[in-house]
């Protein structure tokens, strides 16, 4: 594939100073790969828990995502926070500890279970059975390692581990803390790790206010737009590009790119289209040139995006709370493919064109109320028949559905509420986040945006992709999302 030749090279220099940025903008990257994921062995089954032992049963999304655990596919979410000085060990253990009484919800280990039971239930525990904080040593890409491929036990509370990584070599660290996908998202450990960082260094931590969007919809635009493609129309997938076809695992590639500009407004107009419009176009377009060099056939590419309405504030619910959209890009897109396609820098004006009717695509979708995993979520977890058959049939479904999952995730964190201001050891200066990348999907893109710059984790299966076909893709999505960038010249244009 030669899409993206030319940002080739950058991703494959090995993260060093993250202030050093190439002429478009990309920051170095770095490309770490995690083998299988290292699980612990079953759970010792108990006859009952102790009396007054608190319980409460999986909600939809943990249930689900128990069912179809799999030991050559990490369930890991990793974020990682970079930090200008080393926190002090023993403080820091003590501001996670009171962060942690300060949200009980994320102490809780999995209950042991029989296949009989009618579900699956998490107890609540006063306090941790384990230390979650440590101070490990070695270098980053290690720990990068250990967190795609060692998944933190369901069996101790809490469902999740941060290490303190030294890196940057003027006394900066990295505090990098692994998530059990099964228990709780990217979100809801921030939202603790917000007010562990407060505890820690006495600063206000506190969420800044959402930004407020002028209601009603741009002019030009339509309410609503036409569906992307018949719902039975099977999706693309990720063209396959590996040496090592079968590799379990996961890689990943953490990179840092310029925001993409957007038109100018006026104060009392809503914006055309959002950053998350454009990282959605950008994603469209990674995939369909990535499979047009790979000469695979045209289909939609239909993109899993969460969509998360929880508050920041300290009264968070902390779990799994996103709900999941799919956006379609599908007949109308198929019209541009080969104009967006072709060699060279796409067009611009259909890229305008897109960005638009993405725009109300998404504005559609985030406003319909449905559970975070559609009405057939809810379905196939309701308890008529005992869990472990459930388990077992949602596997097989999982199976046969397999060929119309969407083709990737899109996860968009947007910016940190969070100041993650840590006293001593300072403020954040970036984060990353990453999400699972199981096949059949085998892709996940996540973003997030500190200090006026994107982070971007792209990780990938195995199954699917090698390392530098990872490396390959990720370039070719940073062309991608500079080519959504607004420039004057496009106004000039439409006014001549």
């Amino acid at each position: 594939a030669e899409e993206g030749g030319g940002a080739v090279s950058r991703a494959r220099r090995a993260a060093g100073s993250s202030d050093t940025r190439d002429a478009d903008g990309m920051s170095e990257s770095a490309v770490v790969s995690g083998g299988a994921a290292q699980q612990a062995g079953p759970t010792p089954v108990a006859p009952g828990g102790p009396a007054g032992e608190r319980r409460i049963p999986f909600p939809t999304v943990d249930e689900i995502t128990r069912h179809c655990l799999d030991n050559d596919e990490p369930e890991t979410v990793h974020v990682e926070i970079h930090l200008p000085a080393l926190p002090d060990p023993k403080r820091l253990r003590a501001a996670f500890a009171e962060a942690m009484r300060r949200h009980p919800r994320i102490l809780l280990r999995q209950a042991p279970t029989r296949w009989w039971r009618p579900r699956y239930e998490w107890v609540l525990t006063d306090g941790p059975d384990r230390d979650p904080v440590s101070f490990p040593g070695g270098t980053l890409e290690e720990a990068r390692r250990r967190a795609l491929a060692r998944c933190p036990s369901l069996d101790a509370s809490p469902p999740f581990r941060a290490e303190v990584i030294e890196h940057g070599g003027e006394g900066g660290c990295v505090l990098l803390v692994t998530i059990n996908h099964t228990a709780l998202d990217g979100p809801a450990c921030l939202r603790v790790v917000a007010s562990a960082a407060e505890l820690y260094g006495g600063a206000d931590n506190s969420p800044a206010p959402p930004p407020v969007r002028p209601p009603g919809e741009p002019r030009g635009t339509q309410p609503e737009s036409a569906p992307g493609s018949r719902p039975w129309t099977r999706p693309a997938r990720v063209a396959a590009d590996t040496c090592h076809p079968g590799a379990p695992g996961n890689g990943m590639l953490i990179a840092e790119l310029p925001v993409p500009d957007r038109p100018p407004r006026a104060a009392d107009e809503p914006a055309a289209y959002t950053v998350n419009d454009q990282l959605l176009v950008a994603t469209w377009l990674m995939v369909a040139r990535w499979n047009s060099a790979h000469e695979e056939p045209v289909r939609p590419v239909r993109i899993t995006m969460p969509v998360d309405d929880r508050p920041r504030t300290a009264d968070m619910p902390i779990g799994n709370g996103t709900r999941l959209v799919e956006v379609t890009f599908g007949a109308q897109e198929r019209e541009m493919h080969r104009a967006l396609t072709a060699p060279g820098a796409p067009d611009r004006e259909a890229i305008g064109r897109l960005l638009r009717t993405t725009a109300a695509r998404t504005r559609a979708l985030k406003s319909v109320d449905r559970p975070q995993l559609g009405f057939s979520g809810d379905l196939l977890t309701t308890p008529l028949l005992p869990v472990g058959l459930r388990a077992a049939g949602i596997r097989t479904l999982r199976r046969a559905a397999g060929p119309w999952a969407s083709t990737t995730l899109l996860s968009n964190i947007g910016r940190v509420p969070y100041p993650l201001d840590f006293g001593d050891a300072g403020r954040a200066r970036a984060v990353w986040f990453s999400a699972p990348a199981k096949v059949p999907r085998g892709l996940s893109v996540t973003t997030v945006s500190t200090g006026g710059r994107l982070q971007l984790a792209l990780r990938w299966s195995h199954a699917r992709l090698d390392d530098s076909a990872g490396e390959r893709l990720g370039a070719l999505f940073a062309e991608s999302l500079a080519a959504t960038s607004y420039t004057p010249a496009e106004s000039d244009e439409g006014h001549s």
